[in-house]
């Protein structure tokens, strides 16, 4: 009788358990169901209020739109971000995996971020010389898939539309005029000059239209009349008399209320806005004293290595290795094909070798192409843009071909491993191809991880056999001497009160840029305080943790799966890269001593 009720009970007890662990199992699917969902909803929201990012995502559903900048509109985007931050907050993650807490509390985390950043108005700023919709829509219409009638009706409905945007640019323009928010006068400056070079039908016409020359052949020799008549009209009739009115107002009203100081400490709230935009640009709690002081000791370090360099090559200092440089007519290209031809160079003799370095490779190609000559005066170098995820569009290297002559070749080996392979099209390129990630984290945009891991990519061409020239290896010092000057001129100009002229002092001090280059580049850091910090604290973070897993794992460390730990989650924080690496290392150990 005992025996049997025991049985019984036990029966019964192990029939609650299973009940319990369904019951459970069930909720569980039932949170991550919900998470997925608001997820998806949420990035699918995020897509609608900015069409113009959709479309360069290679997501064509809302190629016809743009996004609404009334400040009605952007209130409901703040309303929406508060009630999505409560959902997410709302829902359990317990017992889930931890990619999938992790999917929960970066949203949640990127969320709060917007919300506190409207503390600041960045909205009441919009227009710089790198920035804005002025440039925003000419490049749009250089990566905008044009294969149908329905393609270029969607680029037309577009283009109607600018003038509605120009116009609520503007008023956010005023609300910064009344708020003491605005840029410098000398940027505003070259954006007169930028909307004006806009107002000639010819430039307009070469940025907007050039899809007109290659229209599909499936397209009607009636529609492709039609479709170029009602392009001319659009241009003349909408566009032209936008940027007319922009660079008017910009020129009479705006500019002459441009500040004169440099450093974004003497704007309103001053010394809280440059802090918080440090930490969103290196998702760290470095202080800019604590950045100043890492630059200080990155430039000599790296001033040490090229000294050394320079004595190799003969020379007794650096100033006669880079006089020397300078008259050298072979480091310098004969043409703007040569440029475009130097770079594909590069990347296809990178690309197979990077099998030693890494398990994981992309599936997507890159291809290297020269930027469109409206942006070549005041562009980069060379800049990536990704690829469409769906691989109809290939991730691209744009290179300026602008005043070839005066571009030096010394560098580029070095920027072709950092915009292309094994940088930004690795980086993003993968992010994009793994199947466990939602949207927003394929596509998520941490600036020290994404900046971090390109210049990083630079020294891994001294691992695969690169810089075999060394003014091609100088090239290489330059480039990462120029991310530790950022650190230093950077909170130079905006924590310690740096004039412009001390940041031109300290590059020609410490660089061989010229006097072109220093100007542009003391300019960036001007309209773009903390970006340029994420560069080389993203660097040092990701060495420090190879260093880590290095030293922790002996003989058993694989760099190839270091390398795939690092870009197997997209772009993240770099706390939780820490995170992430010292939990891969920590189970490493572990099987290492089972076995």
């Amino acid at each position: 009788m005992k025996k049997f009720a025991l049985r019984s009970t036990l029966t019964l007890s192990l029939a609650l358990a299973s009940a319990f662990s369904y019951a459970q199992a069930d909720d569980v699917a039932t949170r991550r169901a919900a998470l997925n969902s608001l997820l998806q909803q949420q990035w699918n929201e995020q897509l609608k209020n900015a069409p113009e990012m959709a479309t360069m995502m290679g997501d064509n559903r809302f190629n016809d739109k743009v996004s609404d900048m009334s400040p009605r509109a952007h209130e409901k985007e703040v309303a929406e971000t508060k009630e999505y931050l409560k959902k997410f907050l709302a829902i359990d993650v317990s017992a889930m995996t931890e990619q999938e807490k992790l999917n929960r509390d970066l949203m949640v985390e990127t969320l709060r971020h917007s919300l506190e950043s409207e503390r600041f108005k960045m909205e009441e700023m919009p227009l710089a010389q790198n920035s804005g919709v002025h440039l925003m829509y000419p490049q749009l219409a250089a990566i905008t898939n044009f294969n149908s009638v329905k393609d270029y009706d969607d680029y037309l409905a577009r283009l109607r539309k600018i003038p509605t945007v120009f116009e609520q640019t503007i008023v956010w323009m005023k609300k910064g005029m009344a708020d003491g928010l605005m840029p410098p006068k000398f940027v505003l400056e070259k954006v007169v000059k930028q909307c004006e070079n806009f107002t000639q039908y010819a430039a307009l016409e070469g940025a907007f239209a050039n899809s007109l020359q290659r229209m599909p052949a499936s397209i009607s020799e009636k529609e492709k009349q039609r479709i170029s008549a009602e392009m001319k009209e659009v241009l003349q009739t909408k566009v032209l008399p936008a940027y007319q009115q922009l660079a008017t107002f910009v020129k009479t009203e705006y500019l002459p209320k441009g500040r004169t100081t440099d450093g974004i400490w003497s704007l309103p709230d001053g010394q809280a806005r440059y802090a918080f935009m440090v930490k969103e640009a290196t998702t760290t709690d470095l202080t800019p004293a604590q950045i100043h002081e890492i630059g200080v000791q990155e430039v000599a370090r790296i001033e040490k290595q090229m000294q050394q360099l320079a004595n190799k090559l003969g020379y007794a200092d650096l100033k006669k290795m880079q006089a020397a440089m300078q008259n050298d007519p072979d480091l310098f290209p004969k043409s703007r094909q040569e440029i475009v031809d130097t770079y594909s160079k590069y990347t296809n003799e990178t690309y197979p070798k990077l099998t030693k370095l890494f398990g994981h490779m992309p599936k997507s190609k890159v291809e290297v192409r020269a930027i469109e000559e409206y942006r070549e005066k005041g562009g980069p170098g060379a800049q990536y843009f990704p690829g469409a995820p769906d691989g109809s569009r290939p991730g691209t290297v744009w290179v300026n071909t602008g005043e070839f002559a005066t571009r030096s070749k010394s560098h580029m080996e070095s920027t072709a491993l950092h915009e292309g392979v094994p940088g930004h099209h690795f980086q993003i390129a993968i992010a994009q191809e793994l199947p466990e990630l939602p949207e927003y984290r394929k596509n998520a945009f941490y600036t020290a991880y994404i900046e971090g891991w390109a210049l990083y990519a630079e020294s891994l061409g001294l691992e695969i056999g690169s810089f075999q020239d060394p003014y091609s290896y100088y090239g290489h010092l330059q480039a990462e001497m120029m991310r530790a000057i950022r650190l230093v001129v950077d909170t130079g100009l905006h924590d310690k009160k740096w004039t412009r002229q001390q940041v031109v002092d300290y590059f020609h001090a410490h660089s061989s840029l010229d006097e072109v280059e220093v100007q542009s580049e003391t300019d960036r850091y001007i309209v773009g305080p903390a970006q340029a910090l994420a560069y080389k604290v993203g660097q040092l973070k990701i060495k420090e943790l190879r260093q880590f897993a290095s030293t922790e794992l002996g003989p058993k460390f694989d760099i190839r799966a270091f390398h795939d730990v690092v870009l197997g989650a997209g772009a993240l924080p770099l706390d939780v890269l820490d995170k992430q690496v010292k939990t891969w290392v920590a189970k490493q150990k572990t099987l290492a001593m089972a076995q």
